[in-house]
């Protein structure tokens, strides 16, 4: 995927005029030239669909879609967010063409606003120096400066990160290791598996909200990894003890291992598998077993390892697959990590199918029984995540957008998570985004705010992880 024609004169044209305004002046005639040019780009999405670029940590999103970076464009694309950062605009918004005089006084204050070697306790006075200069036609709001935190959130929520890029690097390394018939080292996956285990003890919600972050890339693997959370989470609600969630942890974390024998070819194809390729898509199950069984120190391994890779699969009714040769009803421990891998599955993005609103995939699969999922499983995950799942953005009663950050501790109140608070009724941004319970009542007990709908976070260019690191 690349720019778009319009895209790349706007990015390509909004880097040359600061550039050029910075180093030869605003009046500059190879400067007003390139002015003209951002100009002329500004054009098409003014009169179509608006213009507003927003940056969310080192990621450029161009009316609500993120920026395609490619190798021609990546030098460009990180000058213009870091000058967006370097002069404190969060959104850099264009309601009317711009005249050439407005850009050329807009310019001239980035340009000495984004300047190295500026005194950075000037940059929030951009939005005064605009208006003293009565620019009309652009707009800007400061970026999110921060995340409110409770007490120790901070440091409980970078431990829970390095708990998960450490299981993400692991689960890698295990697939990848497969995939190429080198041995894993068991070790590492048990001491995966241990600090999750530990992780959601200690602090489920921290550990539980980095699994609501999305890598498309990478999904392999931090499926791997948000499906052994789920299903520790989940058999801690159901009672398990320390020890079998350990059992579950590691059945979960190496229950896709037999798609490292499967060509990349199949697990990229981006339309539908034919029936040969389904059919060796679907060996997964029993190459996972078999590839369990070969890793060396199999002794080591907990055997409902292997047992869950060959059956998470199979139904109740020993539907699903592989075949069974005579009837056979699934371990809890399948059981729980069906339940689990088939949630993160329809919640990320791959290469055949698209993701699907968290809250949309619960309520079909505790309706749905056709699905074959264990109800008090899937109550289970529905108690951990609430209706509405850590990482869901959502939109109130009171036209405010929310980020929901965990599900509230009151099962009467799963309806009603606690959110961070994005933007007021105007769509301004909140910095910092506080914490709201949405279960608060005013004096005459009514709710102060409530849920109307949920949204997409690209819809916004909200990148959740901004909120969770």
């Amino acid at each position: 995927m690349t720019l778009s024609p319009h895209e790349r004169n706007l990015i390509y044209g909004l880097y040359h005029a600061v550039h050029l305004s910075r180093i030869k002046g605003v009046t500059a005639e190879v400067t007003l030239r390139s002015i003209e040019q951002l100009r002329t780009a500004c054009e098409p999405y003014v009169k179509g669909p608006g213009l507003e670029l927003r940056v969310v940590r080192r990621t450029l999103y161009l009316n609500g879609s993120p920026v395609v970076q490619d190798v021609e464009n990546f030098v460009f694309y990180r000058h213009v967010v870091d000058m967006l950062r370097r002069s404190w605009i969060g959104i850099l918004s264009v309601t009317a063409v711009p005249s050439v005089t407005d850009l050329q006084m807009f310019l001239g204050v980035v340009a000495r606003l984004s300047d190295p070697n500026h005194d950075p306790t000037r940059s929030g006075k951009l939005t005064e120096l605009l208006s003293e200069r009565g620019i009309r036609s652009i707009h800007v709001q400061p970026p999110v400066a921060g995340v409110a935190t409770l007490p120790g959130e901070r440091e409980r929520r970078e431990a829970a990160r390095r708990t998960y890029e450490d299981s993400i690097a692991i689960s890698r390394e295990l697939f990848n290791g497969t995939r190429m018939g080198r041995s894993a080292n068991v070790k590492k996956v048990k001491l995966a598996v241990q600090a999750i285990v530990d992780g959601v003890l200690n602090d489920e919600a921290s550990l539980g909200g980095l699994s609501a972050l999305k890598d498309f890339d990478e999904y392999a693997f931090t499926h791997a990894v948000n499906v052994c959370i789920f299903c520790v989470a989940i058999g801690r609600r159901l009672g398990l003890t320390k020890a079998q969630l350990y059992d579950l942890g590691h059945a979960a974390l190496v229950h896709d291992i037999g798609m490292s024998r499967i060509p990349r070819e199949i697990l990229t194809k981006g339309s539908s598998l034919t029936d040969d390729e389904l059919e060796r898509m679907r060996a997964h199950t029993w190459l996972g077993a078999l590839s369990i069984f070969e890793l060396r120190d199999f002794g080591e391994i907990p055997f409902q390892s292997m047992i869950v890779a060959y059956e998470h699969h199979i139904g109740p009714d020993d539907s699903g697959y592989p075949a069974v040769v005579r009837p056979r009803v699934p371990s809890v421990f399948s059981k729980i990590v069906a339940v689990a891998a088939a949630f993160d599955a329809a919640t990320n993005e791959r290469s055949y199918s698209k993701a699907l609103p968290a809250d949309e995939v619960l309520r079909t699969f505790w309706e749905d029984k056709s699905l074959g999922f264990d109800p008090v499983i899937v109550k289970a995950l529905i108690n951990l995540l609430g209706i509405y799942p850590v990482g869901t953005v959502v939109i109130l009663d009171t036209y405010e957008l929310a980020l929901v950050h965990a599900a509230n501790s009151d099962p009467a109140s799963v309806h009603r998570p606690i959110v961070r608070l994005l933007s007021d009724p105007d769509g301004l941004w909140i910095t910092p985004p506080p914490l709201i319970d949405l279960a608060k009542t005013n004096e005459k007990g009514q709710y102060e705010r409530s849920i109307i709908k949920v949204t997409s976070a690209d819809r916004y260019g909200i990148d959740v992880s901004t909120y969770f690191a």
